[in-house]
């Protein structure tokens, strides 16, 4: 891959003001704790959240206790067993988005969440879909494939001077009353930014549009409330900022989408057959679930929801987007480096790219000391890094068993790699 050339980046603006949340002086996160119950912690300077979060030591033994139950009595007779406890997973899904326990969806991932849920919509060349530029590859697939086969009109949305969807010509667009499902990535893949998914939702309510929040990257993260942002949709992981099992992930459907949304293939989990040639579905989100899925999985979705609702959405937000700031302006400050988020980013999702050295070479680099972090290419994200021009960016995600150590670490490295850095480098806060 070739090197980045300085024209192609956009620099952090390292003085610019981070939002009143992340300078809360009242957060508290007992860090040490955290790391604690985190086994992995000890072992590796982990900075892959966004990719995949370390898991807490509870979450890993109620996957392995439930595999062991199945051992002993068998895949339903365990199910039957835990009903109780799986059903408590709804719950706890819906307590930390503000929904209700029906309006939750437990899916394998939030891509085939997306997948069905769009797919339910049956959108046909009368409607429009319109697209943020941060959407994820997966989702992007699905939807282009859409407007192939199906010649749905899909719009990537024009973004604004910080690369955020651009909400006045959103308004501008959907002003004509045509059908049209907005579809917005909370925080992307590909950088820091987080969209002003509430300031959107204002906009689709007074158009009529559907609006669906890709919350991948922000449930664990951030706080995220459906009303507030005003979604009739939304879906996320497990195995990110919400540190549950990888093959996880819920969403939410809003009971008023819910009446009017049928799956293309209903499933006998979602679904009772009555008679030759009838079926009725199940009165909830359920109804957009299979009947084959790991409980073991769901277990221990169930648990680290309950740790994320324990350790506090809006102290977790104002945890993360403070030392995201800190990561900020301090690789900013190694020569060589660039952090080429969004002029205003404050998630706990930074990207840099180091002169004369490949993405994928920092990375590599960075694990030989045993400091884990993610190359992101444009391919994951074409409408965002391509328009950008920038083939790559090293991702580096931070979590609330993240001490002072692992950023010193982190920096460390991250000027050992560069060929114009200076010789030392002392983590300030």
């Amino acid at each position: 891959m070739e090197p980045i050339e300085a024209a192609h980046v956009r620099p952090v603006d390292a003085s610019a003001p981070v939002a009143d949340a992340a300078l809360d002086a009242h957060t508290v996160i007992d860090v040490a704790a955290e790391r604690a119950r985190t086994v992995g912690a000890g072992l590796s300077h982990h900075f892959n959240a966004a990719g995949a979060a370390l898991p807490s030591a509870d979450v890993v033994s109620t996957v392995i206790d439930h595999l062991r139950r199945e051992e002993r009595l068998g895949g339903y007779e365990a199910a039957a067993a835990m009903r109780d406890q799986s059903d408590a997973v709804y719950d706890a899904a819906a307590a930390l988005i503000g929904a209700s326990a029906p309006e939750i969806a437990i899916f394998d991932s939030a891509s085939t969440g997306l997948r069905v849920l769009m797919d339910a919509l049956r959108p046909t060349r009368s409607d429009r879909i319109v697209a943020s530029s941060t959407t994820y590859v997966s989702h992007a697939l699905q939807l282009m494939t859409m407007a192939r086969e199906q010649n749905v009109d899909l719009v990537v949305a024009p973004v604004d001077e910080h690369g955020r969807m651009d909400v006045a010509a959103l308004d501008a667009l959907l002003a004509d009353g045509r059908p049209s499902v907005v579809t917005v990535s909370h925080i992307p893949t590909s950088s820091g930014l987080t969209e002003p998914v509430e300031r959107i939702g204002e906009v689709a309510r007074r158009h009529g549009a559907t609006y669906i929040v890709d919350a991948t990257q922000s449930i664990g993260h951030l706080a995220v409330d459906v009303d507030r942002i005003g979604c009739d949709a939304l879906v996320t992981t497990g195995r990110k900022f919400l540190r549950g099992p990888r093959g996880t992930g819920f969403g939410y459907i809003r009971s008023s989408l819910l009446e009017r949304l049928t799956p293309t293939a209903p499933d006998v989990r979602g679904a009772k057959w009555t008679g030759p040639t009838d079926w009725e579905l199940s009165p909830s989100a359920r109804r957009f679930e299979t009947w084959e899925s790991s409980v073991a999985t769901r277990l221990g979705l169930g648990v680290a929801l309950r740790e994320a609702l324990e350790r506090g959405p809006e102290s977790t937000e104002s945890w993360l987007l403070e030392r995201a700031l800190l990561l900020r302006r301090s690789l900013s400050l190694i020569p060589g480096v660039s952090v080429v988020d969004p002029v205003g980013s404050t998630s706990a999702i930074v990207t840099f790219v180091v002169e004369g050295v490949a993405a994928g070479r920092v990375v590599e680099a960075l694990a030989s000391v045993d400091v884990r972090v993610v190359a992101v290419p444009d391919t994951h994200g074409q409408w965002d890094l391509g328009a950008r021009a920038i083939p790559s960016v090293v991702r580096a995600s931070i979590h609330v068993y993240n001490d002072e150590a692992d950023l010193d670490a982190l920096l460390a490295a991250v000027e050992g790699v560069s060929p114009a850095s200076r010789p030392r480098w002392e983590v300030t806060s």
